[in-house]
């Protein structure tokens, strides 16, 4: 396990571009980052908090999340999605078609208060119009597609699982069930290889564990570090897997850092969004 940088808060939303470079946010100090393949860090969006979740787009730049959810290119901000009496969005991923899928954001993960509102899982389908699919996800966090674009998976932190919805034709999603729940930590970011299984950055778990399609604990991915926020594969095989972390409260030495190991296994190619 290499370590890759460090010194930040909350790390999350890692993608990798083709040229190997490797996006990320820093979800309590602001902005996003790009690391490239010699280790330099640029700023590719200043100041921004609240990022949890970011996509490439087909026209250039990145898709964010926030207090809302938009695509910067050259430093101008175009809003693709900002509902009214919606505090924020965490995670995004992008289906085959290139829309956008993300989850609400409607009390904060920091507050530590057990009371909750629930949110929703919505499809960006073009600037200004979305489709809700389903709603009652506690604390939003992965979302990811199976190999055959067919199960739609969601972590729900706070109810530590990992649901899965079918996609029906007419893109509506059936079949709701909790598929996985983690042993160690409770589930955030999640990605997908291309056997089906799912890695689940586990928070406060110090791992990342590997599911079996039907939701079966195959193995954990030992971290150095104990709130593992997120995951996701780059390198030209797929096969390079980073993980990011938070810092610790209990332990002021500790930052939220990237770390990159070799997967035994290739994950999904991620499409680009293109709404």
């Amino acid at each position: 396990m290499e370590l890759l940088a460090s010194g930040y808060t909350l790390i999350e939303g890692p993608r990798v571009d083709a040229a190997d470079r490797l996006y990320f946010s820093d979800v309590h100090n602001g902005g996003v980052y790009r690391r490239s393949p010699n280790g330099e860090i640029e700023t590719v969006v200043p100041k921004r908090r609240g990022v949890g979740g970011i996509a490439l787009h087909t026209d250039g730049g990145i898709v964010c999340s926030g207090r809302n959810v938009c695509h910067v290119k050259d430093g101008h901000t175009r809003i693709l999605f900002d509902p009214p009496d919606t505090p924020g969005f965490n995670d995004i991923f992008v289906d085959s078609q290139g829309r956008v899928i993300c989850g609400t954001m409607r009390t904060s993960p920091f507050t530590g208060s057990r009371e909750r509102t629930p949110g929703e899982c919505w499809r960006i389908e073009a600037e200004g119009e979305a489709t809700e699919l389903y709603g009652d996800i506690s604390l939003t966090n992965g979302i990811g597609f199976s190999p055959d674009g067919r199960t739609l998976y969601h972590a729900d932190t706070a109810r530590n699982h990992v649901v899965a919805h079918e996609i029906e034709d007419d893109g509506s999603c059936t079949n709701r069930r909790a598929l996985a729940s983690p042993d160690r930590g409770r589930p955030d970011g999640l990605a997908v290889d291309e056997e089906g299984c799912l890695w689940v950055a586990c928070f406060a778990g110090g791992c990342v564990t590997r599911f079996g399609a039907e939701g079966r604990i195959l193995s954990h991915l030992e971290v150095p570090a104990r709130n593992i926020t997120s995951v996701c594969f780059g390198g030209s095989d797929r096969r390079d897997l980073y993980v990011v972390t938070a810092g610790d409260p209990d332990d002021p030495e500790s930052s939220g850092s990237i770390f990159r190991t070799r997967s035994p296994v290739a994950g999904l190619a991620v499409p680009m969004a293109t709404i």
